[in-house]
């Protein structure tokens, strides 16, 4: 009896022709995550992958503003005076959870800032250290990376061991 065969997600989109040759029919932004991971290495950053995460960047910076303009409304709602300190407390924990959540998003809204203009100067998917591909699979779960897998751990090892 044999054993099975059982292939990593990887290498089963690279396996399946309708994902490895569907770039070609359809504009970047109509690609799936499944269908950019099949296109072939020869293609980093072409035009499609571009536009691709052109789309995903543009999606994610307007969930980021949309996620900021519900908070404002959702604080104007809540400051109704309530005569009870411990409702008080837990309105004003809500507020301050909420507004680290939004200093958070500016952040991220800076780095999405950041990958839009790599893309319009051609640096996007490229690592800032070193130059080399960062990867559509990082890119993909991570659009706002400049550095690659490799580099992020030397510098995440270099901050652990020497601080900020």
């Amino acid at each position: 009896m044999s054993t099975p065969v059982i292939e990593s997600p990887k290498s089963a989109a690279k396996a399946d022709p309708k994902l490895v040759n569907a770039w070609k029919t359809k504009a970047g932004h109509e690609l799936t995550d499944a269908e950019v991971m099949a296109m072939p290495e020869a293609e980093y950053m072409n035009d499609k992958q571009i536009e691709f995460f052109r789309a995903k960047l543009t999606a994610l910076k307007d969930g980021v503003l949309s996620n900021a303009g519900e908070t404002t409304e959702h604080l104007r709602e809540d400051t109704s005076i309530v005569p009870d300190p411990a409702d008080r407390a837990t309105i004003e924990e809500e507020h301050a959870l909420e507004l680290r959540t939004r200093d958070r998003e500016r952040k991220l809204l800076k780095k999405i800032m950041q990958s839009l203009a790599r893309l319009d100067t051609g640096e996007y998917g490229y690592c800032d250290e070193t130059g080399e591909p960062i990867g559509l699979g990082r890119l993909i779960a991570r659009p706002t990376a400049n550095l690659s897998l490799e580099a992020q751990q030397r510098r995440e090892l270099k901050q652990k061991m020497f601080g900020d």
